[in-house]
């Protein structure tokens, strides 16, 4: 990052210089949201946008998908984030004159986003042409305790003389058209701007999305409200406005469907101030009438203008301290990381504290990046630390997948499965992935969904909501395994359970048979199935026979999927001494990366899928996944031995991959390298690493980043639901202090060079969580015990085993397949601009060295 431009600040991002060379990236830096509504980091004068974006999550359009060749069971139907009429426009004219970034003289500049308070604040010293020096603050707040409220104000003051002032608020519906000023910055930076094609933005819709419905004004209040053309939603937005100044001044008023403006004219005296605020709320729905949401909205003004202006900033405040309080994670003696993790963990704040049962989009609401779709980046990356800081949040978000049962079991029976089948991406609980090779393929969302289900049981003991909610989902996801794996007996005559046809996290790999990471996590799934069901009739014996009637449960099917587990397949390669990642892909050749180019990065915008499947490379962690999610059945030995394999062949072009691989290599004792790839994770928006941030902040990444530094660098693992630290704290870092709630308890934990100290208190017990008086932990395998109000500490001998340097493709060497054949690796290239021989469109490289013309291998 440029320090000059963004200094390091322990609690706040600052933006000493503006600029619009950047804008969608700072637009995306500088949002906020609530998990319900989210506004982009526009400026309020409404020019020079990469993205005008407000957003409401699950605000939708659909559109038929309309595919080449159509078969049965493809996705039909496809849905996509919407625009929500944009409230940020507060234009400053003085003597007429617009406030222009473009062109306008500032004296001062500073623009805020302070995470103590939640709020965004600008301020300018701004010197007009006719020589007036004019002072501008904004400030912005979307609360978090009131969902549907967002508060705006803008204070002119012109130091030096009498002078014509006018502020120009507007409502302004974007989605069908920009207002006069248009969108694009017109001197939009080209090197960082992405390629043509890229899959990971929102789709365009060409005709009028927001039908007009209701639109008016009373007083100094603005009304619009429409229905979505498709999709059928409803929005309403409404805006009122206080002027509080000395000065004389006007008000008026336009209305229009699409515009609604209320315009300040004041007569400002030199050194009295002019203060705007407008209070805005947003409500939408997926079947109530616009006229009641306008009523709705209504009522969310009239209580918070009672309230007053001053209260909200207050009460956002507090909120923030609470969170802070519950959330917060401090690594010594770092500012600028601080700062990068303190903006993480506010962006999971922002992408989820109001969401109240709606999913959690793969950009949050900060931008249209991947349509505002919901993934299973939510169950593994987010869900983690909303059920350890704060589990009601965590408990929405898995209601959500509850509520989507009845499409998850339609979707399964079309695809010939039993149960229920999780959308790959999806906002209305349809599947919405075009592509089914890296989307319906990737059945190990079941799984995925059911291990987050079973995390917050562990760690909050809400056996309610495991009873009533979390069951049906477990049982459904169980049976799809039942029925889409099926039986072989191996040459040992033992009947083995495989699983074919699927694909796993690593999308640079599809379609394949026994992927490690699907069977492992699916073993967990039936496994735990089965468990509950057993449980629920031992404990539970009225949830039990409601659950048996509301699912039809066979008894013998708990049976069933423990035989399934017990025998499920996993790929080892003795010959190499690793998991393979699928049934075949150590017969592929192997992509040399440290010979890639970096302008040909990432891979899915530079070569055709084909290409890509055809070799050993990685999108993101596979296996290593699975080597931390379930961690416990593998081998010390094993996790090195997988980390040293795949690593080398990991692209990263995944914001997923990077926290995966901090983990386990901090773990098995590559501590550099755990720390490169911490710092990839925890700055890849702040200094856009990935050249796509202007679409969105990476929620999953920054949900990834807490885990690194909990469960990486603070060791915590809850295996079975037993809670243990193994810290492996880096040597730059003084100390690493986070918080946990576990069973009714907060855990303040420390970590040092030598020792842990874990200190508890009682926590405010709700009704997702066991009241509990003490927490039993084991560090390093030996088990302690402290009691609310008090605190242990653990001498520790070292932070585990260390490794210098990096795996490398010429680890490999001279290692041999099952068949007797030597990896090597290779790099695809074009006949068209090589002008060499090359053989099956490879040069061969063999332990990172290219082949010299007339000397290829066997292998090549």
């Amino acid at each position: 990052m440029d320090r000059d431009r963004f200094p390091a600040d322990p609690w706040r991002l600052v933006e000493t210089r503006q600029s619009i060379e950047d804008v969608g990236l700072t637009e995306t830096l500088f949002a906020l949201g609530n998990g319900y509504l989210g506004m982009r980091g526009n400026p309020p004068e409404g020019r020079h946008a990469h993205e005008h974006g407000t957003f409401i999550n699950g605000l939708h359009e659909t559109f038929p998908i309309r595919h080449a060749e159509q078969a049965f069971g493809f996705a039909e139907t496809g849905q996509t984030i919407i625009n929500a009429p944009d409230a940020k426009i507060m234009r400053v004219y003085v003597d007429d004159e617009p406030l222009a970034f473009d062109v306008a003289d500032f004296r001062e500049y500073e623009r805020v986003l302070d995470m103590r308070r939640g709020v965004l604040t600008r301020h300018m010293r701004w010197m007009t042409p006719s020589g007036k020096d004019v002072v501008v603050d904004l400030e912005r707040m979307v609360s978090f305790e009131e969902r549907h409220l967002a508060v705006m104000r803008v204070s002119v003051t012109v130091l030096n003389a009498d002078a014509p002032v006018v502020i120009n608020c507007q409502l302004v519906n974007r989605q069908d058209g920009e207002d006069v000023y248009g969108g694009m910055a017109p001197h939009a930076s080209a090197p960082t701007a992405p390629a043509a094609f890229d899959p990971r933005k929102a789709e365009a819709i060409d005709e009028r999305v927001l039908q007009p419905v209701e639109y008016w004004q009373e007083g100094l209040r603005s009304v619009l409200s429409y229905q979505v053309t498709r999709s059928g939603m409803t929005v309403a937005v409404i805006a009122d406005h206080e002027i509080d100044t000395a000065n004389e001044y006007t008000a008026r008023t336009l209305i229009e469907p699409d515009i609604a403006k209320n315009v300040f004219r004041v007569q400002a005296k030199a050194g009295v101030p002019v203060t705007v605020t407008k209070f805005v709320s947003y409500h939408s729905s997926r079947g109530v009438p616009a006229r009641e949401l306008v009523d709705r909205g209504r009522r969310t003004l009239d209580r918070a203008r009672v309230e007053g202006v001053e209260y909200q900033f207050e009460e956002q405040e507090a909120w923030c301290r609470d969170f802070w309080e519950r959330s917060d994670v401090q690594v010594a003696g770092d500012d600028a990381l601080q700062q990068a993790i303190r903006w993480c963990l506010f962006q999971l704040a922002q992408a989820t504290a109001r969401a109240d049962g709606r999913g959690v989009p793969a950009k949050g609401l900060t931008g249209s990046g991947y349509s505002g779709h919901y993934f299973w980046d939510t169950e593994v990356y987010v869900l983690p630390f909303l059920t350890y800081t704060t589990p009601h949040w965590a408990r929405n978000a898995l209601r959500m997948r509850y509520h989507m049962l009845p499409a998850a079991r339609r979707r399964a029976a079309q695809l010939n499965e039993a149960g229920a089948l999780f959308p790959w991406r999806t906002i209305n609980g349809e599947e919405a992935s075009a592509y089914y090779a890296a989307g319906t393929a990737q059945y190990h969302i079941n799984a995925d969904v059911s291990f987050a289900v079973g995390k917050y049981v562990r760690a909050t003991g809400d056996m309610r909501f495991l009873y009533t909610e979390g069951v049906d989902i477990l049982v459904e996801t169980a049976r799809l395994w039942a029925t889409l794996g099926f039986w072989r007996v191996n040459e040992d005559s033992a009947e083995v359970f495989h699983i074919h046809g699927v694909t796993g996290p690593d999308e640079y790999t599809t379609v394949v048979n026994d992927n490690l990471f699907t069977n492992v996590m699916a073993r967990f799934n039936l496994r735990a199935a089965s468990r509950v069901v057993r449980e629920m009739a031992d404990r539970a014996p009225d949830e039990y026979r409601a659950m048996m009637q509301r699912l039809d449960l066979d008894p013998a099917e708990a049976d069933a999927w423990d035989a399934a587990a017990d025998a499920m397949h996993i790929p080892y390669s003795e010959g190499l001494g690793i998991h393979p990642q699928d049934a075949v892909f150590l017969e592929k050749e192997v992509w040399d990366l440290e010979n890639t180019p970096a302008e040909q990065h990432p891979l899915l915008l530079n070569f055709h899928p084909l290409v890509i499947y055809r070799y050993q490379v990685l999108k993101q962690a596979d296996v290593v996944l699975a080597l931390f999610l379930q961690g416990n059945h593998f081998t010390a030995e094993e996790k090195r031995a997988d980390f040293d394999y795949y690593d080398p062949l990991t692209t990263g072009d995944s914001t997923l991959s990077a926290v995966v691989q901090s983990i386990l290599a901090a773990e098995v004792g590559y501590r550099e390298l755990a720390l490169e790839y911490f710092h990839e994770a925890a700055f890849v928006d702040l200094e856009d690493l990935h050249r796509n941030t202007s679409d969105g902040a990476h929620v999953a990444s920054a949900g990834g980043v807490w885990t690194a530094l909990v469960s990486g660098f603070g060791g915590m693992r809850d295996h079975g639901g037993d809670l243990s630290f193994d810290p492996r704290l880096p040597a730059e870092w003084p100390s690493l202090s986070y918080k946990l709630r576990w069973r009714g308890m907060q855990l303040d934990v420390t970590v040092t060079a030598t020792e842990i100290t874990v200190a508890a208190e009682r926590a405010e017990h709700g009704e997702t969580e066991e009241p509990r008086d003490d927490v039993d932990f084991a560090v390093r395998g030996e088990m302690h015990t402290v009691r609310a109000g008090e605190s242990v500490s653990v001498p520790l001998d070292g932070q585990g085993p260390i490794l210098t340097g990096r795996p490398t493709l010429s680890d490999i060497g001279d290692a041999m397949r099952e068949d007797g054949t030597r990896l090597s690796a290779s790099v695809p290239v074009s006949t068209a601009t090589t002008g060499i021989p090359i053989i099956s469109g490879i040069i061969p490289v063999v332990s990172g060295q290219p082949v010299e013309e007339g000397n290829l291998g066997v292998d090549s």
